[in-house]
C-alpha cells in the first residue's frame, strides 16, 4: 500500500504555490507510506541548459568542490546546489550523457535522481513530513508535479527503492500496486539499452515508458501499451517535460481520485489528499477507469 498525489496546473497563478499544495498532499497520505516519500517538480528551464538531481549518503564528502571538479571534467561551466543529501546541478545541456560518465569516476557514491530541462527530483527514507522539510519542498514552484509515499513490498527501504523513478530526460513515474513480469520486462529493457539501476519494479514501468516513448510513441500511447504488455495491478502517474498522465490496470483494485477545476487537474490515491485544494467543493470528481489512459499537456 503506497500513497500518490499529482497537480497539473493549468493556471500559471498557482505555480508559486505548487510545492505547497503538493506537500499538503503529500503528507496526508503518510499512514499509505511512512517508509519513505519522493517528490517531482516541474520548474521553470533554460534553454541549452540541464539539471540533474544527485543524492548521496555523504554529501558533505560528495558535494565539496563538486560544481569545480566537474566543470574541469565536462571542460564547461557548472553550478551545484545543495539541498540536504541533494544537488541539482545546472549544466549545458549537450553534456548531459558526459556529466553521468564523469560522475561514475569523481563520486562514485553518487546517485542521479534525474535530469532534464526542468524536472527536479527529491526522495528520502523517512515520514512525508520529515522528507518535506528537509527539502523545503512547501517553498518550490512549477507547473506541475507528482509524489510518492512509500510502504515497500517488493524490496527495501532505501532512499534508491523510494519514489518517483526517471528513466528519460524529464520523465518521471510513481505506482501503487505491483508488477509480476518486472524480472522478464527488466532484462528485455537493459537489452534494448535502457538504464535500470534497482529491483526495483517501478524502476521497470519507468522504464518500459521510457523505452516506448525512445520508439517515438507519445506519452499516452505508451500508456495505452503498458495496459497489455505490464503484468500485475498498477496505478501510475506520469510526468513529462510538459504533461501529466494517469493509468490504472483492468482490475483497478489500487484506490483512486481525480478531481478537474478551471485552474488544475489533480490526483490523490483517496480524496481526503485534495481537500485542502482551492476550489475542491466545485470540482469535478471521479474514479478513474480502469484500462483508460488520461492525460494533460501544457
Amino acid at each position: 500500500m503506497c500513497g500518490i498525489v499529482g497537480l497539473f496546473l493549468k493556471d500559471r497563478a498557482l505555480e508559486p504555490q505548487l510545492g505547497a499544495l503538493l506537500t499538503d498532499m503529500l503528507i496526508t497520505m503518510t499512514d499509505r507510506g511512512p517508509d519513505s516519500a519522493g517528490i517531482a517538480i516541474y520548474g521553470a528551464g533554460q534553454g541549452g541548459r540541464a539539471k540533474m538531481a544527485v543524492q548521496s549518503a555523504q554529501p558533505d564528502t560528495d558535494f565539496a568542490m563538486l560544481a569545480d571538479d566537474l566543470s574541469a571534467a565536462l571542460g564547461a561551466q557548472v553550478v551545484a546546489r545543495v539541498v540536504d543529501t541533494h544537488a541539482v546541478i545546472d549544466l549545458p545541456a549537450a553534456k548531459a550523457d558526459a556529466a553521468r560518465a564523469a560522475l561514475a569516476e569523481l563520486r562514485p557514491g553518487l546517485r542521479v535522481m534525474s535530469d532534464g530541462e526542468r524536472i527536479e527530483i527529491f526522495k528520502e527514507v523517512g515520514l512525508p513530513k520529515d522528507v518535506a522539510a528537509r527539502f523545503n519542498l512547501s517553498a518550490m514552484s512549477g507547473s506541475h508535479g507528482i509524489g510518492h509515499t512509500r510502504m515497500a513490498t517488493e524490496s527495501a527501504v532505501t532512499t534508491q527503492g523510494a519514489h518517483p523513478f526517471s528513466t528519460g530526460a524529464d520523465q518521471c513515474l510513481v505506482h501503487n500496486g505491483s508488477l509480476s513480469n518486472h524480472n522478464s520486462l527488466r532484462r528485455k529493457l537493459r537489452a534494448a539499452g535502457m538504464r535500470i539501476e534497482s529491483e526495483n519494479d517501478t524502476e521497470v514501468g519507468a522504464a518500459y515508458l521510457s523505452w516506448r516513448m525512445q520508439q517515438g510513441a507519445s506519452l499516452g500511447e505508451a500508456l495505452e501499451s503498458s495496459i497489455d504488455d505490464l503484468d500485475g495491478f498498477f496505478t501510475f502517474v506520469v510526468g513529462t517535460k510538459n504533461g501529466f498522465g494517469v493509468v490504472r490496470d483492468p482490475i483497478a483494485c489500487k484506490p483512486a481520485v481525480m478531481a478537474e477545476t478551471d485552474q488544475y487537474v489533480a490526483f490523490g490515491s483517496e480524496y481526503r489528499a485534495l481537500v485542502n485544494l482551492p476550489g475542491i467543493d466545485t470540482a469535478r470528481v471521479w474514479e478513474p477507469e480502469p484500462a483508460t489512459v488520461y492525460f494533460w499537456s501544457h
